[in-house]
C-alpha cells in the first residue's frame, strides 16, 4: 500500500511538472507571437509609386502635416524608402493598414452615375477593388482638390465606418474635379432614327438589373443605367452604330439566344468593357463590369430578346 501511494505521488508530481512546462511553452509562444507582430507593425510601410500630379502641392503638404497619429484605431506608420510624395499610412499589422495618397487623379468611376457619400463634411466616392476575393476599398475625395485617396480593408473597419469619416480635409481648397464621361456616351449613334425600335426596350428596363444595382437617371439619349455603391455602373444604350472592331471570325457569346460581341478594350481605370447584342433589328450596347457581367448580361439578354426583333 505504501509503495502504491508513493507511486501515485510521483505520478502527480510528473503531471504537475508537465503541465507547468506546457503552460510555459504556450506562454512563450504567445509572447513570441506578440513580439513578432509588434515588430511587423513597426516596420515601415512600402507604397508603390502611382500617378499623383498634385502630390507636391502646398495643399497636400499642409494636409500631411496635420494628419492624426491614429486613424480608425490604427497608429501612424513610417513609409519605406523610396516613399511616394504626398503619401501616409497607418497600421496595426502587415495586413491591417490604411494608406493615404494626396494629389491623385479623380477615379474613372466618378461619372454622372456615381454615388458619393457625405462623410466628415466632405464628399467621398467609394471604389471597391475588383480583384476576386479582395475586400479592399478606396475612398476618393470628390468635392474639392487636390484629390485624396484613402485605401483600407472594408472588412476590418469597426462597424463598417469608413476611415475618412474623421479625416480633416480643410487644407484642400481647390475646386471639385470634373466628372468623367458617362459610360457609352461616346458611342456613335445609328445613322437612322431608332426611337420606335428602342422605346419598348427602354420602357421595360427593370429597376434592378443585378444584385445591389438600382436604376438611376441616364445622361445619354436612349440609355438606361444602374449603379451600386463601390462598383462600376451598368449601362445599356439602344440605337448605336455597329461596333467598328467587329468582323468575320469575331468571337460571339450566346446568352439565352442572344449573341454578344465583347469589345475587350476596357475603359481606362475601370473593369468595365463594352458588349454589343448582335443579330437584332436595332444595335444595342452595354457597359458591364467584369465582376457583375454574368448576372447582368443574362438579365439584359432576356430583356433584349423580349423587346427587340431578331434580324
Amino acid at each position: 500500500m505504501g509503495s502504491t501511494a508513493h507511486d501515485a505521488q510521483i505520478n502527480r508530481t510528473t503531471i504537475y511538472i508537465s503541465l507547468g512546462l506546457a503552460l510555459l511553452l504556450v506562454l512563450g509562444v504567445l509572447v513570441g507571437a506578440r513580439t513578432y507582430f509588434n515588430r511587423v507593425a513597426l516596420q515601415p510601410v512600402a507604397m508603390t509609386q502611382l500617378p499623383a500630379p498634385e502630390a507636391g502641392s502646398p495643399e497636400c503638404s499642409s494636409l500631411l502635416d496635420a494628419l492624426p497619429d491614429r486613424l480608425a484605431g490604427l497608429k501612424r506608420a513610417e513609409l519605406a524608402d523610396p516613399a511616394p510624395e504626398g503619401a501616409a499610412a497607418w497600421q496595426a499589422s502587415s495586413t491591417e493598414r490604411i494608406t493615404l495618397r494626396c494629389g491623385v487623379d479623380s477615379p474613372a468611376q466618378f461619372t454622372p452615375y456615381a454615388e458619393p457619400q457625405d462623410l466628415g463634411g466632405a464628399r467621398w466616392l467609394r471604389v471597391d477593388d475588383a480583384t476576386p476575393g479582395s475586400t479592399l476599398a478606396t475612398w476618393y475625395l470628390v468635392d474639392r482638390s487636390p484629390v485624396l485617396a484613402v485605401t483600407a480593408d472594408a472588412q476590418q473597419l469597426d462597424d463598417g465606418i469608413p476611415p475618412v469619416a474623421d479625416l480633416d480635409t480643410a487644407a484642400l481648397t481647390g475646386p471639385a474635379p470634373k466628372t468623367q464621361p458617362a459610360p457609352l456616351a461616346g458611342l456613335e449613334a445609328a445613322g437612322t432614327d431608332t426611337s420606335a425600335k428602342c422605346d419598348g426596350l427602354l420602357a421595360a428596363s427593370p429597376d434592378a438589373i443585378a444584385e445591389g444595382y438600382s436604376r438611376v437617371d441616364a445622361e445619354s439619349p436612349q440609355t438606361v443605367a444602374w449603379s451600386a455603391p463601390g462598383r462600376d455602373a451598368i449601362v445599356l444604350r439602344c440605337g448605336v452604330a455597329a461596333p467598328e472592331s467587329y468582323g468575320p471570325g469575331a468571337r460571339l457569346d450566346q446568352v439565352n439566344g442572344v449573341p454578344w460581341f465583347e469589345d475587350v478594350k476596357l475603359a481606362n481605370g475601370t473593369t468595365a468593357s463594352t458588349w454589343y447584342a448582335m443579330g437584332r433589328d436595332v444595335q444595342v450596347a452595354a457597359s458591364l463590369p467584369q465582376a457583375q457581367s454574368n448576372e447582368a448580361i443574362t438579365n439584359l439578354s432576356n430583356l433584349i430578346a423580349e423587346h427587340t426583333a431578331q434580324q
